[in-house]
Order: structure tokens, then C-alpha cells, then sequence
């Protein structure tokens, strides 16, 4: 009877065994499946499996259905798949990269991996002195600084009127002409030295005056001929080494012209963070809490101070709360976001109307974070060294940065701007205005010397030459008409 109730005892614990784990298996199942998947030939191995913790951010990781996807979860699936271990992916609750609280707890990602609640994290998290003393860092798998994000529109200055002259320096305008008049010098010198081209004085007109050596030298920087032309062997090496001078010159100012205009970060006021500084139009943040912050906030340069003090006194209108709030903020309003430039990069590619300050500074790089002491610190450093040598972290990079306005500048770029050329156009009209007047001044004197000669009124004479030379039939025949009855 004992041993019956003995055994009946034993088949009904062993059935609510069998039970519990039947029913613990089907709830691991979801959290397994809602994971990316790693090595299928691992599945039935028992392989470790590691809780992961990120924050979504594009591009490394977003949801797309029920799933995540990005450039840290391709990184995390290829960790998986040469380290052989299983992963659950979590988001970080807070929303937060991890810095120290008031009371010296660490908030966001590094907070969960020091609490144990993940063990490793897997995201934009920047490597700082601060974060290695509490946590362990693998080889950075991107490097990055801290750069300028800032609207075009906000970012660029007019195009100046004389936007032509851009292309060289005053200095080089005034070098130019300096050696225009000079070259004009030697050949007028020259001529007249020259028996080829003046055999004899008395009797001979010099055709090369200095006007005319002027004259000369301006056809060949516009590449036209002009005259007169040289015929004194001194005279013609002279000027060919003023054509070649002449044609390297343009074939420079052409260049440069051309690159000027292609280009906008030529046109951009705010260069480096010393700009931003100066300028009174545009607000500037960063993250609040982020590396970024605490960089400017621990830095001895005096232009960085003053960054950390400007964004300390308004905290609460300029550092913003996401990285997507600040890309809003900047696309909205005239603010300028300081932040990690690869993900400046990103969004510069995204949004065609944002652009990047060319000035970078504080390099610095995105690793795993691991606990202290965790036995998984060196064989990621080692995976992700194996990844940048065969070239997959370039190829990762290439993938999630892929800018899509390429094709939108290239057909913004088109006919060119009436304001790159305002600057030739109006001196093209102060020539023709001047060009008018000399000839008017030129007909004036004539008609006063015809009338001193002939003994009738300037204003007449005047009149008479404008309309035989503009052949105005009419006004010359009335103006004829009183000096005919007169002589009658």
C-alpha cells in the first residue's frame, strides 16, 4: 500500500514538472522570437543568450513592424553570429544615453548595465573617461567629433553683388594689376627703343603710345587681338609671355569660379564654433546630459567656456531632450544643434535643407559598453576589429548614410543664379554708360569747333551732327529750313 501511494505521488509530481516547464518554455518563446534572429545552427545548442539594452535612433536602431532594425542591429546580429550567442534586445527605459544623476547614480543604458539589468549595450554611446570608470568599452566600431548642425537658409549669407571677384584675394587683384600696368611699361618702353619698330623718328608715327600699350595689353587679358601689332623680336617676346601669363590666369579664375559656385560651405558664415559664438541670430544646444555637454563643460578652451556657460544660463530653452527634437528644432527655427557629427552626417543626408559647419573637434568614438570584468569585453573588441579589416563596418556605413540629394542638388544646381553675376552685369553697364558719355564729350567738342567756325550756336550744330549721325531725317530738314529763307 505504501509503495502504491509512493508511486502514485512520484507520477503526479513528475507530471507537474513536466507541466511548469512546458509552460515557462511557451513563455520564452515571444521574447526569443521578437529578437532578431541569430546562427539558426546554433538554436538547439545552448548557446549563451545576452539581454542587450540600445535606444532607438536613426539609423542605428528603429522599429519597423515588430521589429527593430538599424546599423547597430546588422552590427549585433554579425557579433552573434561570430561569437555564437543568443541576444534579447530591450530598449532603455529612460530614454537615455547615461549620465550621473544628483545622488551619483548613473541614468540610462550604463545605468541598466551597472544594475545588471543588461549586459552589454549596443549603441551611439560615446566612449568617455567618465563612463570608463564604471563600465568597460570595446574598440570603437565608428568614430565621430562633435560638429555644427544648422539650416541652409540660416547658415548662408547672400551672395554678394561682386560675387565675381571672389576668386582671388585683393591681393592677387592688386598683384594683377600691378603687373598689367608694368607689362604696358616695358612694351611702350621697348618700342621705342626698339629700331624694328621705329626706324625713324622725325619722320615715323610710333603706333605704340602708351594708350595703345594699354589698349594692347587689356585685348589680351580678354584673349582678343588687338592692336597695333608688335613687329620688333623685343616687342613680340614680351608679349607672348604676357598672353601665357594672361591664359594661366583665366584658366585659374575660371576654376576657382566655377567651384565657388558649386560649393555652399564657401558661403557659410559660421565655420567654426568661434563663429557660432560671435553671431547673435541663432541659438545653440546639445543634448542634455549627453558627452557632448559635459566635453564643453570640462574643457579649458576659452571658446569652448563660453559654449558650456550660454547653454548652462538658458538650459532649459536651448538642450533638448532626443536627438530627433533637436533635428525638428534646427529644420523649425533659427537654432544651431552641437552634437556627434556622424549623426549630423546622417541628417544632413536625410533633410537636403540642413547642412554641417566644416569644423569638427573633439574626436572621439561609439563602442559596446560591457560590465566590468565581463568576459565578452575582449572578444567583441577582437569581432569588431575582424569586421573594420574585411571592410563589413564600411560597408554598414555606407548602407545607413546613403544620402538621398545627390540627384536633388545636382538638378538644383542648373542655369546659374542672377546674383553670382550681378557684379559683371552692372560693370558692364558703368563701361557702356561711360562709353556713351565719352562720345557725346567727343561730339560736343567737335560741334563747338564747327560752330566757332561756321559762327552759328553750339546747341544747333549739336543737333545737327546727333541727327546726320542717327540719320533723323525730319528734325535735320527743319532745323535747315530758317538758314535757307535766310539766305533768300
Amino acid at each position: 500500500m505504501d509503495k502504491g501511494l509512493h508511486f502514485t505521488i512520484w507520477v503526479v509530481t513528475a507530471v507537474l514538472l513536466l507541466r511548469e516547464s512546458s509552460q515557462a518554455g511557451e513563455e520564452k518563446d515571444p521574447e526569443v522570437l521578437a529578437a532578431p534572429k541569430t546562427d539558426p545552427r546554433g538554436a538547439g545548442e545552448g548557446l549563451p543568450t545576452l539581454t542587450v539594452t540600445t535606444i532607438l535612433e536613426d539609423p542605428y536602431v528603429m522599429v519597423r513592424g515588430a521589429e527593430l532594425e538599424g546599423y547597430c542591429m546588422e552590427l549585433l546580429a554579425a557579433l552573434a553570429g561570430m561569437l555564437r550567442f543568443q541576444y534579447r534586445v530591450r530598449v532603455v527605459g529612460d530614454g537615455q544615453y547615461g549620465a550621473v544623476a544628483a545622488g551619483g547614480n548613473w541614468s540610462g543604458m550604463i545605468g541598466e548595465i551597472l544594475r545588471r539589468e543588461a549586459d552589454i549595450a549596443v549603441a551611439p554611446l560615446t566612449v568617455t573617461s567618465a563612463r570608463e570608470e564604471v563600465v568597460s568599452f570595446t574598440t570603437p566600431f565608428l568614430q565621430t567629433g562633435i560638429g555644427i548642425l544648422l539650416r541652409k537658409d540660416t547658415a548662408s549669407q547672400d551672395m554678394s553683388f561682386f560675387h565675381f571677384l571672389s576668386p582671388f584675394s585683393k591681393e592677387t587683384w592688386t598683384a594683377l594689376l600691378f603687373a598689367y600696368l608694368l607689362t604696358c611699361f616695358c612694351l611702350f618702353l621697348v618700342a621705342r627703343l626698339s629700331p624694328c619698330e621705329w626706324n625713324e623718328p622725325k619722320n615715323e608715327e610710333n603706333h605704340f603710345t602708351f594708350l595703345n600699350s594699354l589698349w594692347f595689353g587689356a585685348g589680351a587679358l580678354a584673349l582678343q587681338g588687338a592692336t597695333p601689332r608688335p613687329q620688333a623680336l623685343s616687342v613680340r617676346v614680351i608679349a607672348v609671355v604676357w598672353w601665357l601669363f594672361t591664359l594661366a590666369l583665366l584658366a585659374a579664375y575660371i576654376a576657382n569660379f566655377t567651384a565657388l559656385l558649386s560649393s555652399g560651405s564657401e558661403q557659410l558664415p559660421i565655420q567654426t564654433f568661434e563663429d557660432l559664438v560671435k553671431q547673435r541670430n541663432l541659438e545653440f544646444g546639445t543634448l542634455e546630459g549627453s558627452s557632448t555637454f559635459y566635453y564643453f563643460k570640462n574643457s579649458k578652451n576659452p571658446i569652448h567656456q563660453m559654449i558650456y556657460e550660454y547653454m548652462e544660463k538658458r538650459r532649459e530653452h536651448v538642450l533638448v531632450k532626443t536627438y530627433q527634437e533637436a533635428v525638428q528644432r534646427v529644420m523649425d527655427s533659427n537654432y544651431a544643434f552641437i552634437g556627434e557629427s556622424i549623426s549630423q552626417d546622417l541628417a544632413a543626408a536625410r533633410h537636403c535643407n540642413l547642412i554641417r559647419a566644416p569644423e569638427v573637434i573633439g574626436a572621439r568614438g561609439f563602442g559596446i559598453a560591457t560590465t566590468q570584468a565581463s568576459p565578452w569585453t575582449k572578444p567583441l573588441s577582437i569581432a569588431v576589429l575582424k569586421l573594420r579589416e574585411s571592410g563589413d563596418l564600411d560597408y554598414l556605413r555606407n548602407k545607413w548614410w546613403e544620402s538621398s540629394c545627390l540627384r536633388q542638388s545636382r538638378d538644383r544646381w542648373g542655369p546659374l543664379e542672377p546674383p553670382a553675376l550681378g557684379g559683371l552685369f552692372l560693370t558692364l553697364g558703368i563701361g557702356l554708360a561711360l562709353g556713351i558719355l565719352a562720345a557725346l564729350a567727343e561730339l560736343s567738342s567737335s560741334s563747338r569747333r564747327a560752330a566757332a567756325h561756321a559762327k552759328k550756336s553750339c546747341c544747333s550744330v549739336f543737333t545737327e551732327e546727333i541727327c546726320t549721325r542717327l540719320r533723323i531725317k525730319g528734325a535735320a530738314r527743319q532745323s535747315q529750313e530758317p538758314s535757307g529763307k535766310a539766305n533768300a
